[in-house]
């Protein structure tokens, strides 16, 4: 299965990711994804690429050959289409996706850019919602003939991926006020991301690129019979938006930071349509086919909010300036058609990663605790060098997840293993607000780690959500020795050289120069690589032609053995350098009992539910899309009959022993 990533164009929209990522400067001129924009292109669009979907398609249709062509993409969605336009009970009428949004800043406090405030992410909610349900009294409201209801909602997650509470809001230091669209795809997004299959990801933050907006990316096939089955990265799905357009001056307390014409959250309405497998409406090319008849064909992009003007189909017909997936301003939009709609529910009911979304229930709250405090470890941003004397200070973040306002908490915690301290906070938090705490570790390297011991001068009453750790000093903790080095270089590999050295200068590993394979992108390089624990190591890459690896989106990644992203980069000119220690992990603490999940399939069903991991006394209950209880009683044989049920979307509560899961499923 293949993706696509798409985006929006407008002054600032977005440019794409994975291994590139930006737009060049040259003369003027600017390059996107191999494609050369002139001055005289630049004027045209006010000095604004609001979307590189199609450049960025063609990087990857060339850099992945198992990758779907466009063609391709089209003739297997064709008859899910039709499918979706006749059958369409199928997907059970509304549906709800779980959202978590992902602000990245670089330790910025609360409401200061780009560390956008809980308002401003909940504006945009309110706005894709206001866009997909045709909400009356709305600026997603319209009369248009063929304007949708799209019957697709969206809200903040209530769940965690490790089922603790919370609100959908995941904020996070990664130390760098900006980010090339190449390292958002390389870094920013697998250490970030939450299960694609239960979450849609989008992630607000500061690109490095001007002139861009956000991106998404492409839905992927279903890995039907005759195509190839690439899916694509999991790690890098989902939608993109830079900070100043994430939200809608609309619902603005005051503390929004929004840039006009591109302040009502229309960005990610757009970049939420491509996520859905929605195109631009002159399908990319002049006179295009977006493959919706009830979108009249538009000759180009349209900007700002221009009159109404023919279309390629005929003189009396005229171009859907109002379609969310052009490129008018913000205000302008309204419109999803009927045939968009059918082909949103096409990918809901058959592409992975879409589909598994309608059956997540991480939207649906938990039962919650009074005293409830989290804490979460923070990226530690002082970059001691390797053996230098200092006292590097961890930041934790505490959430109160609880409904009782938080008043004080005790935490115990090491240093490298030392014996445990205690940390006393005192203050005053309201259910789902946090504080940053500093702890001064008089370490330059190692692992802090910490847990919570009480809360509100009592028992925390919810175990899991605890404990948490911080690195501190470019130290990369590990049980295993075994790294992995991936290297893309742009189309002119032969300007590049790379050495690892360790602390006593010796090279340990090397490469370069590559051959020069303009105008295409050359294969990654991937080799393994065996660190051993307790050394420092200096990573140097270096550009003969003074321009790095930046242009078509080049870049390098260091993994550990469990391949988390540890040391990445991108751009740089002549030569850049990492440093970095490896060290033994410490075994964090603990008292959270790790239970077998439950789980069930097919899903969707017609007749029979198969249940896992549950004993002979499990129970269940079944309730419809109002919450009635339409069926109950016992699990034999792990199994479960609902071919007496009418077709839709239900909820199973199963109990067993001390076990209570909640979990979606869809009759059809």
């Amino acid at each position: 299965m293949n993706f696509k990533i798409t985006s929006k164009l407008f002054i600032s929209f977005f440019v794409l990711l994975f291994c590139s990522s930006f737009a060049q400067e040259i003369d003027g001129s600017k390059i996107v994804f191999g494609k050369k924009y002139t001055v005289e292109d630049l004027k045209r669009m006010n000095g604004i690429i609001r979307c590189a979907s199609t450049e960025y398609e063609a990087m990857l249709q060339k850099k992945y050959p198992k990758r779907m062509t466009n063609e391709q993409f089209e003739d297997w969605i064709a008859p899910l289409i039709k499918n979706a336009q006749n059958n369409k009970s199928q997907n059970g009428g509304l549906i709800t996706i779980p959202v978590v949004v992902h602000v990245i800043h670089s330790g910025q406090a609360l409401g200061t850019a780009p560390n956008i405030t809980d308002n401003q992410v909940k504006s945009q909610i309110t706005v894709m919602n206001n866009d997909y349900r045709k909400m009356a009294g709305t600026p997603g409201y319209n009369t248009n003939p063929v304007g949708a209801d799209v019957m697709i909602q969206f809200a903040l997650a209530k769940v965690d991926p490790s089922g603790n509470p919370t609100d959908g809001i995941d904020r996070v230091n990664l130390c760098q006020t900006s980010w090339s669209m190449a390292a958002v795809d390389s870094y920013v997004k697998p250490v970030t991301i939450w299960d694609p299959t239960k979450y849609m990801n989008m992630w607000s933050i500061k690109l490095a690129e001007s002139g861009i907006l956000g991106y998404a990316q492409f839905p992927s096939n279903s890995g039907l019979g005759g195509l190839d089955p690439y899916m694509g990265a999991a790690d890098t799905d989902g939608v993109v938006a830079n900070y100043w357009t994430f939200g809608s001056s609309d619902y603005n307390d005051g503390t929004f930071f929004l840039n006009a014409p591109y302040d009502k959250g229309r960005t990610m309405t757009h970049e939420v349509g491509h996520y859905l497998g929605l195109r631009h409406i002159w399908g990319d090319g002049s006179c295009g086919n977006d493959y919706c008849t009830d979108t009249p064909t538009a000759h180009d992009a349209n900007y700002g909010c221009p009159p109404s003007q023919p279309s390629c189909d005929s003189p009396s017909i005229f171009e859907m300036v109002q379609n969310y997936m052009d490129y008018t301003d913000d205000t302008c939009m309204n419109i999803f058609t009927i045939n968009q709609k059918d082909r949103i529910m096409a990918v809901m009911n058959n592409s992975p990663r879409r589909m598994e979304l309608k059956t997540s229930v991480a939207e649906q709250a938990i039962p919650l605790f009074a005293n409830d405090a989290e804490l979460k470890g923070e990226k530690s941003c002082s970059q001691a060098s390797c053996g230098s004397p200092s006292n590097i200070t961890a930041n934790f973040i505490l959430y109160n997840r609880g409904t009782s306002p938080l008043t004080s908490v005790a935490i115990s915690y090491t240093v490298n293993g030392s014996a445990a301290q205690v940390y006393n906070w005192t203050g005053n938090l309201a259910q789902d607000k946090y504080v940053v705490i500093s702890i001064p570790t008089g370490a330059s390297q190692g692992t802090i780690n910490a847990q919570i011991t009480s809360a509100n001068s009592g028992a925390d009453q919810r175990a899991g959500n605890n404990t948490a750790s911080v690195v501190i000093g470019n130290s990369i903790p590990v049980t295993n020795t075994n790294f992995t080095f991936q290297l893309q270089c742009d189309e002119y590999g032969n300007q590049v050289t790379w050495n690892l050295k360790n602390s006593a200068g010796t090279i340990l590993y090397s490469g370069g120069p590559y051959t020069n394979t303009y105008p295409n992108i050359p294969n990654p390089v991937n080799q393994n690589w065996t660190l051993p624990q307790n050394d420092c190591y200096t990573f140097t890459i270096n550009d003969s032609n003074n321009n790095g690896i930046y242009n078509r989106g080049g870049s390098y990644r260091i993994l550990d053995a469990s391949g988390m992203v540890v040391v990445t980069g991108n751009n740089y000119t002549s030569s850049q350098q990492r440093t970095f220690k490896v060290i033994p992990a410490q075994i964090l603490a603990t008292n959270e009992v790790k239970k077998e999940t439950i789980s069930l399939y097919p899903n969707p069903a017609s007749d029979v539910l198969n249940i896992t991991k549950v004993s002979n006394k499990a129970s269940f209950e079944i309730y419809n899309a109002v919450g009635q209880l339409v069926k109950a009683g016992t699990i034999n044989n792990n199994q479960l009959r609902i071919a007496d049920l009418v077709k839709g979307t239900y909820i199973i509560t199963i109990k067993d022993k001390n076990t209570s899961e909640s979990i979606k499923f869809i009759k059809k």
